[in-house]
């Protein structure tokens, strides 16, 4: 008997999932954007506090030859990921900590008549406060660069679209507000090379990695995660600072070295040293969420303006 495309999907998951060291534990039924139907998988990894959830299109296979390998190498990141305190979790170059979470998989067309592809979500504020700041996104992704993209899903997409986030973020064109209106982050192909068939988010030197990583772990370690590992060579972070998960690695150990970092294999957590930063990692946040504020001409404001 041939199987429904839907059985066939979810033994394709199956068996991509065992192959990252995931197990499926549940299958459910949403829909997108537009009302369609999706396919929800939710899988377990071991020793993992949490789950991760998968959305596909309910009619999504497997008939390209590069998309199976492409899923599998996803949900083995994914795996590694699930064993941060916070997975949900990524820190800027600039020095703001924030979840992105909610996105509504696969990308629609645009209902506004642009030539896009969209996918909504959000990023909140993680400080360790509760923080109400948060940003309600919408990823704009242009018809171009869709051609580049192996399939508009959740793990084709995901990590270039997060990067995406945060390089927007760096720029001061995201801002943090306790409520408002989605906003736009544009994923074009100026964050792609056709010749070397990599993206690009970020010229990065061997100091900004390091102290990406230092934040990094501060952050998503010492404030959000009661000091338990993080993950120190995520492909995620190397493509947002144009590097190689061995730099990163080679990076954290030779800190490591210098009393800041704590490792166990590719996981790192602070010392007390690296703690004691706390209020300078605070500023540089503070002063990262004032670059995302709107700034006004005050005279102009006032009525003053020469017109």
């Amino acid at each position: 008997m041939t199987a429904t495309p839907a059985s066939a999907l979810t033994s394709a998951i199956g068996a991509a999932a065992e192959k990252a060291g995931l197990s499926l534990v549940a299958t459910s039924h949403g829909t997108d954007f537009h009302g369609q139907p999706t396919s929800i998988f939710e899988f377990a990894a071991p020793s993992a506090a949490r789950n991760l959830r998968l959305e596909l299109s309910a009619g999504f296979d497997f008939h390209k030859p590069d998309l199976l390998p492409a899923m599998t190498s996803h949900l083995a990141e994914e795996a590694k990921r699930l064993r941060n305190p916070r997975p949900d979790c990524y820190v800027t170059i600039e020095g703001l900590p924030v979840s992105l979470r909610n996105f509504r998989w696969p990308f629609h067309r645009s209902t506004s008549g642009a030539d896009t592809f969209i996918v909504h979500g959000e990023a909140h504020l993680e400080d360790g406060t509760n923080s109400p700041l948060h940003a309600l996104i919408s990823a704009a992704m242009t018809v171009t660069f869709a051609e580049i993209v192996p399939a508009p899903e959740q793990p084709y997409a995901e990590t270039f679209l997060y990067n995406a986030v945060r390089k927007t973020f760096d720029n001061g064109q995201l801002e943090l507000v306790k409520s408002g209106n989605r906003q736009p982050v544009f994923v074009t192909t100026r964050y792609y090379s056709r010749w070397q068939k990599k993206f690009f988010f970020n010229d990065t030197d061997d100091a900004t990695r390091l102290e990406y990583l230092l934040l990094k772990t501060y952050w998503l370690s010492g404030v959000l995660g009661q000091n338990q590992p993080v993950w120190i060579a995520d492909p995620r972070d190397a493509q947002y600072l144009n590097t190689t998960e061995a730099e990163l690695i080679r990076m954290a150990a030779d800190e490591a070295g210098q009393g800041l970092l704590t490792l166990t294999g590719d996981y790192a957590a602070p010392t007390p040293t690296l703690l004691a930063r706390a209020e300078d990692y605070v500023a540089r946040m503070n002063k990262a969420l004032d670059i995302t504020k709107p700034k006004f001409n005050e005279s102009m404001r006032s009525g003053h303006a020469n017109m």
